[in-house]
């Protein structure tokens, strides 16, 4: 084997000739090794002794390995690959010249010279022979002092020289000057492997004092370097230039942000961008930085350009962890780099979209929030709208949503109301986050069960209840009342400002009950009745079965047509056999509801809305003048003396047919309801029964009951209908004689009929009756008189004064036990007061003191003596009418009295205020004895 393989003599004595040739030339030589140790190539000794590594690898075309250590003394780099040959000794020996090739980085090119930063006698030991270097070595050849240019002159290594380790092609070893500290360079060193293997592909790993640090390809652009203290991932795109960005534990893109220009290897010119580019590029002589020109520039366009393949390679939601960050650019390099990934992200498709293919910036938009699952909702509704949310992109163009403004997107979009809820499932998170405010959501659509969709939640309604009930409002119509969809029910809903409102609810809004009365309009119009009448319905029967009073006016269909719920009856209703037969009859007052329909609902249920099963209630706690719809109402409240308290009262009565009043009465007593109606005092229902209904064809006020007997000849007995005593005494048949004002005129005629046999003591009471009231009405023909007999009332007078009984005729006096004179002005008669009559001798006028019988018997009496006196006569006689007659006392301002028992007892007891002891008086006179008191 040759001992000098590369032929290094023939480069020293090409070498020296130059010297002595030019003796500038070892100047100009030194000094250029100067400036390379001491500035280009100044702390890049691992760098560049990496490279060559990875160009050996190359060559051979299998990774490399480099391994590092300290021997003797030396710091060594051992590498697999090619070995040394000629070229790249010419390359190591030639400060102005390089071997490698296109595809190498570094193969013993200028580079090498960082060799002289840590010794001056380095040598290359390689497979295939060894070169050696040395400034002492180039002194003595030179005969030079001072610096030399160590690398100008190689020479074969000794013979003695250790091959190469096993496992390895090539080492250099670099005796260390004195000073350099080993073991800091390699501590150096190991913060550097990382970078070194991610910048050279084909160094596959470097091991350094029994630690390795691995490069992996683990397929999709991911690289792991792995180290002794563990590994770290990079996701790497190579085109003509290689970006590459590190990701965390879970494989995201965790951004640089703070870096420097590889141009393959490190240089001086600082980069601000997420991602590290490795690049050949144009370099100063010094390599610490790109050489500006053309030639940079369109290179980092092209590297911009590349970029964007870097970020598609990523996953959709995180390709913006690599769009570049605000800042001053800390180069000129990194402004130009910047500004253009900006521009190419702005015009090329990277950003995923959420339907459709990737988007360049300037045709995206994203939402300013991030709210999870928001965007695929808004997908066909937003064109250009990103799956990606709460990210600032208008560095690329892209335009920013805010939450507002895509709920104004979404006005007058017709979706299904499960697609609203889904809606809101998404917001509601993000509005309890503080992510969203109520009023970024002040406009949002919401489906309402009539179909429509409206903005805002203002007046909305979310109903609870049963299923049932939640199907029938989704599909009622009903202008101004906001049901919000069932189906689209939702809690986000009521944060806003929606009322959770129950079937209670419900019935009080105005919108339906304003739908309820016009419904029967509106379904003889031809718009569907049955869902807004099954929807009312049903809630009714959810509150229990009652309902406001507007219900009544509910359509419901009937055996001839819609008409309103309080206009129908039940089928099975016993009011079809009570009321009269042309109530049923078409356009009557009332009709029949549909017999299908009645079965779909509790007979509870209807009768609430209105329909009848029996007779209806109308009440009214606060009554304060006449308009509930009761038949004659203004004449029962004309009959009261003051209006009455409250209104409870039975509705209908007046379409009960006329031969159907017991068992109407017998209906109105066997429910509690209508028989308190029934007895109220003084109320509607038991007034006008008593006037309207009829028993054998008469009202019960012309009838009395059985055991009345001191009306007989007045009232018959009311014929037997199989009703009870309580029902009749309810219904109004008379018990007694009382009379209200408005029976007056029925009374006068009972008391003139002629044909009626009345006793003279019941046409007395009948009388005094009516005189308790002033009413204006027409004077009887006839009168019934004192004998009992009816008689002219042009003949009749009313007796007002006792005294007057015995100068009339039975036959001519009415007589009253009370109010005679109301009983004349009613009966529009004369008194008999007013009567001419005279008394025809003058009497002898007695105190009452001087009359001894009379003090006895008002002792007894226990009546005291009243002043003044009598004029008694022996026969005391009055003309009256032209004839004389003889009576036992009189008045005509002054009291006259037969000088007998019954003339003075009857004018003391007048005197005295007595009269009712008249007689017990006229017996006293006749004997005073004790015993005839006591009888």
């Amino acid at each position: 084997m040759s001992t000098d393989p590369f032929g290094t003599e023939r480069l020293r004595a090409a070498v020296l000739r130059a010297w002595a040739d030019s003796p500038t030339r070892f100047t100009e030589d030194t000094n250029t090794e100067n400036d390379l140790r001491v500035g280009g190539y100044r702390d890049r000794l691992f760098v560049e002794l990496a490279q060559n590594a990875a160009d050996a690898a190359l060559a051979a075309g299998d990774r490399g390995t480099l391994r590092v250590s300290i021997v003797d003394g030396e710091l060594r780099f051992a590498n697999t690959g090619a070995p040394l040959d000629a070229r790249g000794v010419e390359s190591l020996a030639s400060l102005r010249a390089s071997g490698k090739g296109e595809e190498t980085v570094g193969r013993f090119g200028v580079g090498f010279a960082a060799v002289l930063t840590v010794s001056a006698e380095p040598r290359i030991v390689s497979a295939t022979g060894g070169v050696a270097f040395s400034a002492e070595r180039t002194r003595a050849e030179a005969e030079r002092a001072g610096d030399v240019p160590v690398l100008r002159l190689p020479w074969p290594v000794a013979d003695d020289e250790p091959p190469v380790p096993d496992g390895f092609t090539t080492e250099v070893r670099l005796p260390l000057r004195e000073g350099v500290d080993g073991q800091a360079l390699l501590a150096d060193l190991k913060n550097d492997i990382g970078d070194l293997l991610l910048t050279l592909p084909w160094l596959q790993s470097v091991e350094v004092e029994g630690g390795v640090w691995r490069r992996s390809d683990l397929g999709d652009g991911v690289v792991e370097l792995a180290s002794p203290d563990g590994s770290e991932h990079w996701q790497v795109r190579r085109g003509e230039v290689v970006w590459a960005v590190p990701l965390d534990g879970s494989g995201s893109p965790r951004p640089l942000g703070d870096d420097v220009l590889h141009a393959p290897t490190p240089t001086d010119d600082e980069l601000s961008l997420p991602a590290r580019l490795i690049a050949t590029l144009p370099i100063e002589p010094s390599r610490r930085r790109a050489l500006p020109g053309p030639e940079l520039t369109a290179a980092l366009k092209n590297a911009a350009r590349e970029y964007v393949d870097l970020v598609c390679s990523l996953p959709g939601k995180e390709r913006l962890a690599l769009v570049p960050g605000a800042g001053f650019p800390r180069s000129t390099v990194d402004g130009t780099l910047r500004e253009a990934i900006l521009e190419n992200l702005s015009d090329s498709p990277w950003l995923p979209a959420q339907a459709g293919d990737d988007l360049p910036g300037r045709q995206a938009r994203v939402l300013s929030v991030d709210v999870p699952g928001l965007a695929p909702l808004l997908a066909d509704l937003v064109p250009g709208l990103l799956s990606l949310s709460g990210v600032d992109l208008r560095t690329v163009g892209a335009r920013s949503i805010s939450p507002a403004e895509a709920v104004e997107l979404l006005t007058g979009a017709q979706r299904e109301p499960s697609w609203w809820r889904s809606l809101y499932d998404v917001l509601l998170p993000a509005l309890e986050a503080h992510d969203l405010t109520k009023d970024d959501l002040g406009a949002l659509p919401v489906p309402m069960s009539d179909g429509r969709t409206l903005p805002g939640v203002r007046d909305a309604l979310l109903v609870g209840g049963s299923a049932e009930l939640l199907e029938l409002l989704s599909d009622v119509d009903i202008i101004g009342l906001r049901l919000v969809h069932p189906a689209a029910a939702h809690p986000l809903l009521e944060r806003l400002g929606a009322k959770h409102a129950e079937a209670s609810d419900l019935l009080e809004a105005d919108a339906l009950s304003a739908a309820v009365e016009r419904s029967v309009e509106d379904v003889r119009s031809g718009l569907d009745g049955m869902a807004l009448a099954g929807a009312v319905l049903r809630l009714i029967a959810e509150v229990g079965d009652e309902a406001p009073e507007w219900a009544g006016a509910l359509a419901l269909p009937s055996e001839d047509g819609w008409r309103r719920a309080d206009e129908l009856v039940l089928p099975t209703s016993p009011l079809g056999d009570i009321f009269d037969p042309e109530v049923f009859e078409e356009d009557g007052a009332l009709s029949v509801l549909d017999e299908e329909f009645a079965e779909d609902w509790p007979v509870a249920t209807l009768v609430a809305a209105g329909v009848l099963d029996s007779f209806a209630i109308i009440t009214d706690d606060e009554p304060l003048e006449p308009g509930h719809g009761l038949p004659e109402e203004h004449e029962w409240w004309d009959s009261r003396e003051r209006p009455p308290s409250r209104v409870l009262a039975v509705r209908d009565l007046d379409l009960v047919g006329d031969d159907a009043w017991p068992e109407a009465l017998r209906l109105l007593a066997a429910r509690p309801e209508t028989w308190r109606a029934l007895t109220e005092p003084g109320g509607h229902t038991g007034w006008w029964l008593a006037r309207y209904a009829l028993l054998d064809g008469r009202a019960p006020l012309d009838w009395r009951m059985p055991e009345a007997s001191a009306l007989a000849g007045l009232y018959d007995v009311v014929p037997d209908s199989g009703l009870g005593k309580e029902i009749l005494l309810a219904a109004g048949v008379r018990t007694e004689l009382g009379a209200d004002a408005e029976d007056v005129e029925d009374l006068l005629e009972r008391l003139g009929d002629p044909e009626r046999k009345v006793s003279p003591g019941l046409a007395s009471r009948a009388h005094a009756a009516l005189a308790e009231y002033t009413v204006d009405v027409p004077a009887p023909d006839r009168v019934r008189a004192a004998d009992g007999s009816a008689v002219d009332a042009r003949d009749a007078v009313v007796l007002d004064v006792p005294w007057f009984a015995a100068v009339l005729v039975p036959e001519r006096m009415v007589v009253s036990a009370s109010g005679a004179a109301a009983l004349a002005e009613l009966l529009d008669l004369p008194v008999a007061s007013g009567l001419d009559a005279k008394v025809t001798e003058d009497g002898e006028y007695v105190p009452w003191t001087e009359l001894s019988a009379l003090r006895l018997a008002a002792d007894q009496l226990g009546v005291e003596l009243p002043e003044g006196g009598v004029l008694l006569h022996e026969a005391l006689t009055v003309t009256f009418e032209d004839e004389e007659h003889e009576v036992a006392w009189w008045s005509d301002g002054r009291l006259h009295a037969a000088d007998t028992p019954e003339g003075l007892g009857r004018a003391f007891a007048w005197a005295t205020g007595r009269w009712a002891d008249r007689h017990v008086l006229t017996a006293l006179l006749d004997d005073p004895s004790p015993s005839v008191l006591l009888n």
